[in-house]
């Protein structure tokens, strides 16, 4: 190797090693490294100047993983700037919400952070301190007079304690005048979040609050996402609140449908006394609605499967994927690489928010998008999981780790049929996986019993 190769090669490796001091809170090997790496600027200069791909900088590492010492040293003895942004805007305050260390958020606020600096996606520490339900975080951030109702690409931060169901982030946030009826550009509003979350007691507190009830996203209303998950409880505050059990959504469908689609007797019978009814379905008893959905099911489904429908959407779909430059590749590498690590820890909220910017860097890359929705089942968002399945399929459709994901994703929904047609056609594509060939069997055994129990109760 040429000897100016080699020293630009043992450069790289020094710079990783200093933000990896970083990570891990060395102030000492910090300093080391720091010293081999001026380059004639001063360690201030130096250290301000060492970025990696995301352009995220020593004090962003030390913020992430909550090494406040680490953070004092930069900003009081090198003076670095607190509020130093990397490649999506996002600040060091904000790594430290993102992650729940109060102490350090605080300390970087108290040194001059700006906690209302939003990243390139509108999020603030507010956000992300609402999100995870900190409220030592959010109290003291809420005590700086912020804009409360800050919208980002997700949201305001009532909205993102309400998709999260943080009971106690959504009482204070209301407490301190959050819109209950802010809404996104989709038209997602906190109530709606709070009914995809599952949360009764974030929609009760939302209702008292004033929030609407009648409002729609796509077309759904909170009162048909209810009735998609089967969530009597919320069907039933729902409805105490004045949701209207007659709204129709984007595909001409009443709640008590979507319900009888989704095999939930119970929604049904909750519904049937308030819905007029329906005049293209013959039998308006539980029963007759029962049996006209799921049969309107089954012709879409063998719509579905005909493979020369799909081939042609498989085929459309790889043709209107963008190119992706090797640079993007490379980042996306290392934002997956982050989501990996925080996945391994169980920190399911970071390797989602790390496994969402390689998509936006490589939406090519199917792996991306099963890492995600695998994330999303295990903080038991289905519906998300659900559609990262999907793109995963439509992606790779010979793969049948996405066939398993769809599963996955359709067994937390409890669409037991739909979840074993994902898990054979896995199978088909590889007969000798035995994680595919168990998760079919317990899907089949699954809905034999879901429904065995429906019959009991009739």
């Amino acid at each position: 190797m040429a000897p100016d190769a080699s020293d630009a090669l043992a450069a790289r490796e020094t710079v990783q090693q200093f933000l990896n001091a970083a990570r891990i809170g060395n102030i000492d090997l910090l300093k080391n490294l720091a010293a081999r790496l001026d380059d004639g600027k001063g360690l201030s200069g130096t250290v301000a100047d060492i970025k990696d791909a995301n352009k995220r900088g020593a004090l962003h590492f030390a913020a992430r993983e909550g090494k406040t010492e680490v953070c004092r040293f930069l900003i009081e003895e090198l003076k670095l700037d607190v509020d130093t942004r990397d490649e999506d805007g996002e600040t060091p305050l904000i790594h430290a919400a993102r992650q729940g260390h109060t102490d350090t958020a605080k300390y970087l606020v108290e040194r001059g952070a700006n906690p209302a600096i939003a990243s390139d996606l509108g999020a603030t520490a507010l956000h992300h301190s609402a999100g995870i339900g900190n409220i030592e975080l959010l109290n003291f951030l809420l005590s700086r007079g912020p804009d409360v109702n800050s919208q980002s690409d997700a949201g305001t931060p009532l909205i993102w304690a309400a998709g999260h169901a943080q009971q106690e982030a959504v009482k204070l946030l209301l407490e301190h005048h959050a819109n209950p009826n802010a809404e996104t550009d989709d038209d997602i509003t906190p109530l709606l979040s709070a009914v995809a979350a599952g949360s009764l007691a974030c929609l009760d507190l939302l209702i008292q609050a004033g929030a609407k009830v009648n409002i729609s996203a796509g077309g759904a209303t909170p009162l048909h996402i209810a009735a998609d998950s089967g969530n009597l409880e919320i069907i039933n505050s729902l409805l105490q609140a004045g949701a209207d059990p007659n709204a129709t959504d984007e595909d001409g469908l009443k709640p008590i449908q979507v319900a009888a689609a989704r095999g939930s007797r119970a929604g049904v019978e909750i519904l049937l006394p308030l819905t007029s009814a329906v005049k293209e379905i013959p039998n308006w008893t539980t029963d007759g609605i029962l049996e006209y959905m799921q049969n309107e099911i089954n012709k879409d489904q063998a719509v579905s499967r005909n493979p020369e429908d799909n081939k042609h959407k498989d085929s459309t779909a790889r043709e209107d994927l963008p190119e992706v430059s090797p640079e993007a590749k490379k980042k996306a590498a290392e934002a997956k690489s982050r989501g990996d690590d925080a996945f391994n820890t169980k920190d399911f909220h970071t390797a989602v928010d790390a496994y969402t910017q390689a998509i936006d860097l490589d939406p090519t890359d199917g792996t991306l998008l099963s890492n995600r929705s695998l994330c999303w089942i295990r903080l038991g968002q289905a519906e998300h999981a659900l559609a990262d399945a999907k793109a995963c399929r439509a992606l790779k459709p010979d793969w049948p780790k996405a066939c398993y994901r769809e599963g996955a994703a359709l067994r937390l929904l409890q669409r037991f049929e739909e979840a074993a047609n994902s898990f054979y056609e896995g199978v088909q594509l590889d007969p000798n996986n035995m994680a595919l060939v168990n998760a079919f069997r317990e899907a089949v055994e699954a809905g034999r019993k879901f429904h065995g129990t429906d019959k009991q109760k009739s």
